[in-house]
């Protein structure tokens, strides 16, 4: 890290061309590389029982107990919203509201975590896409997909029983929750399409999409 920050969130540099680059906007700020967008790779917040339920065969990367406990509790419950203070006071939310952000051609939405832990399963239309929004409360996992396969809009709902496990309504197929696969029904092996969304504290999120609509 550089050191720097944008807006509370932190700046990185790389050690090739000594470009800025900022976390949130993932992207180059200043230096040879400025402008220049990095590839966003998928990835989930979730329990480690449940991602080897996915992926029994995962590697891990051991760093010798170095990270027992989150150095950053007391951060997440105090009321300071980072070292610089908010940029954009928006009250819709408290700023230390949790939310799943995603940006689609340059229009941004958030998800409140409190909204989805009433509604784990939100069948969306924004920014042109038909969305699909899941999360499961306990481990705080959410994840967006494009809910359009083949020309064919589905609509979902929650497997009775099990969190992690949806169901569309059109044909009765039942789906992982977190990667958007199909594992049972006529379109078994279909997969949506993730969109990039991030894990962001709302007074976060509003400064850097001050427009951002909430859902």
């Amino acid at each position: 890290m550089s050191g720097k920050l944008i807006k509370n969130a932190l700046v990185m540099y790389d050690h090739q061309s000594d470009t800025l680059w900022s976390q949130f906007l993932s992207r180059g700020v200043k230096g040879p590389l400025s402008g220049t967008s990095l590839e966003i790779l998928p990835a989930l917040q979730t329990t480690w029982q449940q991602w080897l339920e996915l992926h029994p065969d995962t590697l891990v990367l051991d760093k010798l107990g170095r990270y027992q406990r989150d150095t950053y509790e007391g951060y997440y419950r105090g009321g300071s919203a980072g070292i610089l203070g908010e940029f954009n006071k928006d009250k819709r939310l408290s700023g230390k509201d949790l939310v799943l952000g995603v940006v689609q051609d340059g229009a941004a939405k958030a998800y409140p975590f409190r909204v989805m832990t009433g509604q784990p399963v939100i069948n969306d239309f924004w920014a042109g896409k038909e969305v699909l929004v899941v999360f499961e409360s306990i481990s705080e996992t959410g994840a967006i997909f494009e809910r359009r396969l083949e020309n064919r809009s589905l609509t979902f709902e929650l497997v009775p029983g099990d969190p992690f496990l949806i169901r569309d309504l059109e044909t009765g197929s039942t789906w992982q929750a977190l990667t958007g696969r199909a594992i049972d029904g006529p379109l078994a092996g279909e997969v949506l399409t993730r969109l990039t969304s991030n894990y962001s504290f709302w007074f976060a999120w509003s400064d850097f999409y001050p427009d951002t609509q909430l859902y």
